[in-house]
């Protein structure tokens, strides 16, 4: 099994779930004790919020860059960022390493794409829905239409996941709140939602609604061991 490089910490709350998922999915196909071959970069959110609010994509992209390449340097074959919003610098990272790098929003128009969906609701933080990266790349590679929510809206669900889901609070007003938020994107044609932000598995699952889920966090981690025993 190839070596997986995971560049996390943003937050650590859904890091853990990427590790977890990753592990359990290697043991579950090769059975055993059998574990993953990981590097984990786990870098500081402290760090990252202002420059994200700050729109300094050059600062996130040289910190991401920087913990790619020690990623790289201890072992990992290929590279998968563990947050939606920071694959926004995916192509500089791929450009800066000599391993794979594999974008969050492309593992999931694959999965969209199979289940031949042709327009999807993005629910994700403001700095994903503003910057347009995963509605771009769904629609350039894989004719996929993306629906995103209302400004009250988009500002309603990135203060739950900076202030309470990046903080490890699930809280059911705020699921409430997202569920709202994607009935309103389903009566607008969507046919599925897209959880576009890692952390929001914390909060919404399929038991939770009868709306078709796409939870990038899981599609992700998935692409990553599909890789891993290629």
């Amino acid at each position: 099994m190839k070596t997986i490089g995971l560049i996390g910490g943003v937050s650590w709350e859904s890091s853990k779930t990427y590790y977890a998922y990753i592990n359990r999915l290697t043991r579950d196909r090769l059975g055993g004790l059998s574990s993953a071959p990981m590097v984990l970069m786990s870098l500081n959110l402290a760090d990252i919020e202002p420059l994200l609010s700050a729109d300094d994509w050059q600062g996130v992209a040289e910190i991401v860059c920087a913990a790619g390449k020690r990623a790289q340097d201890a072992g990992a074959e290929a590279l998968f960022i563990a947050s939606n919003t920071l694959n926004r610098v995916q192509p500089e990272l791929a450009a800066h390493v000599n391993v794979p790098c594999f974008h969050i929003a492309r593992a999931t128009g694959e999965s969209l794409a199979r289940d031949n969906r042709k327009k999807t609701g993005l629910i994700a933080t403001r700095f994903t829905i503003e910057q347009g990266f995963h509605a771009e790349i769904l629609a350039k590679e894989f004719g996929i239409e993306t629906i995103v929510p209302d400004q009250q809206d988009i500002a309603a669900l990135n203060q739950i996941i900076l202030k309470e889901l990046c903080m490890g609070v699930v809280n059911d007003k705020s699921r409430t709140c997202y569920l709202a938020a994607m009935e309103r994107l389903t009566a607008r044609g969507a046919e599925a939602i897209i959880l576009g932000c890692t952390e929001i598995e914390m909060l919404v699952k399929p038991e939770h609604t009868k709306i078709p889920l796409y939870d990038t966090t899981k599609i992700h981690a998935t692409y990553a061991v599909d890789w891993a025993l290629g």
